[in-house]
C-alpha cells in the first residue's frame, strides 16, 4: 500500500473510531500530552547490571557478586504501573497494535538519550503456537517502531523459541521463573557472532527471559547482549 493510501486509510479510521487516551479518555491520541508527562519513568541512579533504581549507582543487593549472568545489562523506560501497565495490556492482550507507535517512540527516545549502543535489535521471540493465537509478537512491533527512529536494524531471525513454555506472569516464585525459561531458546543464525545485540521486550519482571536469550546468543559468539524493555516491574525486596 502506498504512503498516501495508508494516510487516507488512517484518516478514515480515526474519523470513524476516534482515538482515546487510555489514561484519561481524552479524544486525540492513545496517550495524551498530559498523561504522557505523568508516566512513571525510571531515572538514575540505577544498578549497573539490572537497571533497577539503586542509590549507590553501582550494583543492587541482588546483583552484587553475581558472576554467572550472561546478560551484560538491562535498561527499562518506565515502571510497570498505571497508564503504562494499561498500555502494555492493551497492546498485548486486546489487539491494540496501533499503540506500539507511541510506545516504540518512547523506547527510541530513551535509546538515543541514554547512551545505548547496538548493532541490531532482537525482539524476544514467541513460540509459533502463541503467534498463531495472538496474531503478532508485541516485542517485534516495539522493535520495528524503534527502528524507524534510530539507525539500528531489527534482526528477528537470530533466535527461535523452541519450547512453548508457560507465560512468566503465571509463575509463582523466583525458582519457578528460572526453571520455566530453561532450554526455551535456540540461536539459529551465525550472524550473532561478534555483534552487540539489544534484546527488546515489553516488560522485565525477574529478567529470566532476557537472561535466557543472552545465554544462547553468547554461546553463539555475541560480543555483548543488553536487555531493553518498555517497562520494569519493581518487585518488593522482602
Amino acid at each position: 500500500m502506498t504512503g498516501w493510501l495508508k494516510q487516507l486509510r488512517n484518516e478514515v479510521i480515526d474519523l470513524l473510531f476516534p482515538r482515546q487516551c487510555i489514561g484519561c479518555g481524552e479524544i486525540g491520541g492513545f496517550i495524551c500530552n498530559s498523561c504522557a508527562k505523568k508516566l512513571p519513568r525510571i531515572y538514575p541512579p540505577l544498578c549497573q547490571r539490572c537497571g533497577k533504581p539503586e542509590t549507590s549507582g553501582r550494583y543492587c543487593k541482588e546483583c552484587w557478586g553475581k558472576q554467572n549472568n550472561r546478560i551484560d545489562a538491562v535498561r527499562s523506560v518506565f515502571v510497570f504501573e498505571g497508564t503504562i501497565r494499561t498500555a502494555i495490556h492493551e497492546l498485548k492482550y486486546r489487539n491494540l497494535r496501533a499503540i506500539s507507535t507511541n510506545l516504540g517512540e518512547y523506547m527510541a527516545e530513551y535509546y538515543r538519550n541514554n547512551g545505548l549502543k547496538g548493532d541490531c535489535l532482537l525482539p524476544v521471540p514467541l513460540h509459533e503456537k502463541r503467534i498463531r493465537e495472538r496474531g503478532y509478537n508485541q516485542s517485534e512491533l516495539l522493535a520495528q517502531e524503534m527502528a524507524k527512529h534510530i539507525e539500528v536494524p531489527v534482526k528477528d531471525n537470530l533466535v527461535v523459541r523452541v519450547r512453548n513454555n508457560m507465560p512468566q506472569a503465571r509463575t509463582k516464585s523466583a525458582e519457578e521463573r528460572r526453571a520455566n525459561m530453561e532450554n526455551v531458546f535456540r540461536c539459529q543464525s551465525p550472524e550473532a557472532a561478534g555483534q552487540d545485540i539489544i534484546v527488546i521486550d515489553d516488560v522485565c519482571t525477574s529478567g529470566n527471559t532476557l537472561e535466557a536469550c543472552a545465554t544462547v546468543l553468547k554461546a553463539a559468539g555475541a560480543k555483548s547482549v543488553i536487555g531493553f524493555t518498555l517497562a520494569r516491574e519493581i518487585l518488593s525486596r522482602s
